[in-house]
């Protein structure tokens, strides 16, 4: 536990609590806190909304890439293009039209993949899993494992860099909260997976250090008969998250936590009830989250708290300036115009300072920092 040095304090004018009955003279409620919504924090109430610049300067800006445009069409993972990385992190955009032609070995760290479109099969040591659009598949490091589309396959793949994945701690809600343990499926020892066992030649392609390596067999060496233990690949689809919701008070985008790592956690918005309270905020609150940097993937849906925003696309936000609403965004909830979220995202929230990867450059949408512009 770490000893914060806390202050509260009360000045000027102010709500009674964060994000609920905010005052008609300030209107705009600012957070401004510390390890990601977990540490003390401070609650700002202006005059104009945080994000209503005129001009911006410099390298540091909001910024969204179009991710259908990059050339990700290839047969294997590791040859997929980088998006974002850091230290712990590392975020790749992947399509595959046909069956990997080889297997595939990250010795790096966990890796989870998020299935943006497309169906097929997913073969592993644990045996066969059919995925679809949605899906999360959990592959623990050192897995061997290969895909089949049936259809077309697009895929956010996102690696914990010297990590495991774990499940985040849903404290007071209970271990079923926001998605039962039980709805976790893994892979059969089926006829599929004994079908595909074999004298074929196979390569493996293993990554370490980001190198990749080849190793040649003779034959299969997806051939285990059985297995016994505690530990499997995983999946988990969107459409089985039951987020927490609360009709009075706008919850911090970490009750969504859906996988957590030592250095970043991945959150899952899916459609949910807005908050019907008439003086609770209804729309993610202004914030400064600068012990974090915060990227998030739209996979479909209408994104109620942006603008100009469409599947496939992708925002980094990186620590150090103010973010939240776009002004239409924010009006519409002030109007009370929408009683459900219709939208389904994935949030990547990193401890550590993000690196844009080259590929991006031609995919970005530079105007997007100017889409906050003018205020309410």
């Amino acid at each position: 536990m770490r000893n914060w040095i806390r202050v509260p304090q009360r000045h000027g004018v102010h709500s009674r609590q964060a994000h609920c009955d905010l005052p008609e003279e300030a209107p705009y409620e600012r957070e401004m806190g510390k390890a990601g919504f977990f540490g003390p924090t401070a609650h700002f109430h202006h005059r104009h909304p945080p994000t209503s610049w005129s001009r911006w300067e410099g390298p540091l800006r909001p910024r969204a890439y179009t991710l259908p445009g990059l050339d990700a069409t290839l047969p294997m993972p590791w040859e997929a293009p980088e998006l974002l990385h850091n230290a712990a992190c590392q975020m790749r955009w992947w399509r595959l039209e046909a069956p990997m032609p080889d297997l595939a070995r990250n010795a790096d760290g966990d890796q989870l993949l998020f299935v943006h479109a497309g169906r097929g099969a997913l073969f592993c040591d644990w045996g066969h899993l059919d995925y679809r659009d949605g899906d999360y598949l959990l592959l623990p490091r050192g897995t061997l494992w290969r895909l089949e589309p049936e259809e077309p396959t697009t895929l956010l793949m996102i690696e914990a860099r010297g990590d495991s994945f774990q499940l985040p701690d849903k404290g007071l809600a209970g271990p079923q909260a926001i998605f039962d343990p039980a709805v976790l499926d893994i892979p059969e020892m089926n006829e599929r997976f004994r079908a595909q066992q074999g004298d074929t030649p196979t390569t493996v392609q293993i990554k370490r250090h980001d190198i990749v390596s080849r190793v040649h067999y003779p034959y299969n060496p997806l051939d285990a008969l059985g297995w016994h233990g505690d530990l499997a690949a995983v999946r988990l689809n969107w459409r089985d998250i039951r987020p927490l919701a609360s009709h009075r008070y706008h919850l911090p985008p970490s009750v969504h936590s859906t996988f957590v790592a030592a250095r970043f956690v991945v959150c899952t918005f899916v459609p949910r009830p807005i908050e019907t309270d008439p003086g609770a905020l209804k729309v993610p609150f202004f914030h400064n989250n600068d012990d974090f940097d915060e990227v998030i993937f739209y996979h479909a849906g209408d994104f109620f708290s942006r603008d100009n925003i469409d599947a496939g696309m992708l925002s980094f936000h990186p620590a150090g300036f103010t973010h939240g609403p776009h002004p239409k965004a924010f009006a519409a909830g002030a109007r009370a115009a929408k009683t459900h979220t219709d939208e389904v995202a994935v949030m990547i929230d990193t401890r550590d300072a993000l690196k844009v990867a080259p590929d991006l450059a031609g995919v970005e949408n530079i105007d997007y920092v100017d889409s906050w512009g003018g205020g309410a």
